[in-house]
């Protein structure tokens, strides 16, 4: 798929439908004189609905598609007709959309589970007709329940991925190298820095038919959560990964000092990010021997660590050992059943720019006048 593909944000307008009005309407048969209120009630107006779908990885097709608009209750009639309902309006999204208001920011709802549904417009319920409202002292009302309005709203939609496995470092650090090795992934691979302008997807393959999801984000540098290099735009993708892996090429300078710098991005960005897994890949070893691979292990930071090579294989079947470990264990939680656990926050829309909003107009109430009512 080409990069363009690859939309994570998304703005767009949604309605819910109306409410169709109840009628007031009376029997009217020769052979029953003063016949008595028989209106029916109108229908309930339709919702706007998100829905999980694993089949998705992008808001693309949300782009062309930027007006949601559910269906409209129709009126009662008589005889006791209730009006149809509404068509609500399902909006099939990828597993780890997140909806908030765009014009405070408010956090609405998310979206992780493929098959969750998640009302984000109610419809109005249609109004009930006079047949409700008879009485003993009132025996003829010549009024019925209008239909409840609808609600509308502009929606920003935000795509952050859920994998199992989160690739940190910085540019050119062997991520993307590592992915396409170890997954069926094609991301683009080049020796210059920021060669990954967007997330890549990878199934990795373990023992046995096993395999887990691992997703590799543009590099980070310092002051990334400042809003430098490509900032805060992809940041938000390693959020909901539950293990962190580290990746940085043995002829760096400093390779502890690097995942301190790293660790502070990702502190800076969302301080939940500390309470994950860590685990360090040290990539580019092939040019390593034995004393000097001891000579490193002296400096590391207290993580599990791997040595790794991904163009001669070296370590990398270590790695997934170490990773299928990892997620495994008792502390690992996958996101899907720890929903509960997940911290939302208002966004800050003053940071992203859409296209200007339009104006729409609503339909008249006459609309869903009954001439046969009176």
């Amino acid at each position: 798929m080409a990069e363009t593909n690859f939309v994570d944000y998304v703005k767009i307008f949604c309605r819910s439908g109306k409410g169709g009005r109840g009628s007031a309407h009376f029997r009217r048969e020769k052979y029953i004189p003063k016949g008595g209120p028989d209106g029916g009630d109108g229908g309930d107006g339709g919702s706007v609905i998100l829905r999980g779908n694993r089949n998705y990885w992008t808001l693309l097709h949300l782009r062309y598609q930027r007006h949601i608009f559910a269906g409209h209750g129709e009126p009662g009639g008589g005889a006791q007709r209730s009006g149809k309902k509404g068509e609500s309006k399902i909006i099939d999204v990828p597993c780890g959309t997140v909806a908030y208001d765009a014009h405070t920011g408010e956090f609405l709802c998310d979206i992780t589970d493929d098959g969750q549904e998640v009302t984000l417009l109610k419809g109005g319920r249609g109004g009930l007709g006079n047949q409700h409202f008879k009485t003993a002292t009132n025996q003829a009302p010549r009024y019925a329940q209008p239909g409840e309005p609808h609600e509308e709203r502009w929606v920003i939609l935000e795509l952050k991925l859920l994998a199992d496995v989160g690739l940190v470092g910085f540019p050119n650090a062997g991520k993307s190298t590592l992915l396409s090795v170890v997954s069926a992934a094609k991301p683009k691979i080049d020796n210059y820095p920021f060669t990954t302008l967007e997330p890549n997807l990878g199934i990795v393959e373990y023992r046995e038919g096993k395999s887990f999801v691992m997703a590799d984000i543009p590099g980070i540098i310092e002051g990334a959560s400042e809003g430098r290099g490509l900032g805060l735009r992809f940041l938000r993708h390693i959020e909901r990964n539950s293990l962190l892996l580290f990746v940085i090429p043995a002829d760096s300078k400093d390779i502890k000092e690097e995942y301190y710098i790293l660790l502070n991005e990702l502190k800076k960005y969302n301080p939940e990010m500390l309470d994950k897994s860590h685990i360090l890949a040290i990539s580019k070893s092939d040019m390593l021997d034995e004393e000097l691979m001891d000579a490193i292990t002296e400096e590391l930071p207290d993580l599990p660590y791997v040595f790794i090579s991904s163009v001669t294989g070296f370590g990398i079947q270590h790695l997934k050992d170490v990773l299928w470990r990892e997620l495994n264990s008792e502390n690992y939680i996958p996101i899907t059943v720890s929903r509960e656990s997940l911290v939302h926050r208002n966004l800050d829309i003053s940071q992203l720019e859409f296209e200007p909003e339009e104006d729409f107009e609503d339909e008249d109430d006459d609309m869903f006048y009954d001439e046969d009512d009176f």
